[in-house]
């Protein structure tokens, strides 16, 4: 029995250790927002937050969140409050959708690390999260625009 807790809910499974994480999302829990993509941990649509981190969950066992908090893209905020959700609408993101949630995820671990982020930074954080549609100029202005909505006030 693997004890941890997804977006804020005790979980407890009986499930192979050695499973991948994503898996385990997907299958045992219904969180279908986090996607698999290569499964080698290369193109970041897996990206979930563990303890704080962005890890790839196609990689990463399930022994590995044991008594450790996992919040996946249905835990960001129920409601699309959360400023990268807001900026992400805004400036109309997806194209496909398929990379969005790994890519909102790290981007939330960027802006925890760094509130006012360059467009250094933003490449350097978002490398690894790989979008097949193109839509980097838009993410990096995502980014940019919900940096200034958490400075406003409207973190969560």
């Amino acid at each position: 029995m693997i004890s941890f807790r997804v977006n804020k809910q005790s979980v407890n499974l009986d499930v192979d250790p050695a499973t991948p994480l994503l898996w385990v999302l997907r299958e045992n829990l219904g969180l279908t927002g986090t996607k698999y993509g290569c499964g080698m941990a290369q193109c970041g649509a897996c990206t979930v937050h563990l303890d704080g981190e962005a890890v790839r969950s196609c990689v990463a066992p399930l022994s590995r969140a044991a008594g450790k908090e996992v919040t996946t893209i249905e835990g960001l905020s129920p409601d699309l409050s959360h400023p990268l959700q807001r900026a992400w609408i805004a400036e109309d993101v997806p194209q496909c959708g398929y990379c969005q949630s790994g890519q909102l995820m790290s981007a939330a671990v960027l802006l925890r690390e760094k509130p006012r982020p360059t467009d250094e930074d933003i490449d350097k954080a978002m490398t690894g999260n790989i979008c097949r549609c193109g839509t980097y100029q838009r993410i990096r202005r995502a980014i940019h625009l919900a940096a200034q909505l958490k400075a406003r006030g409207g973190a969560k």
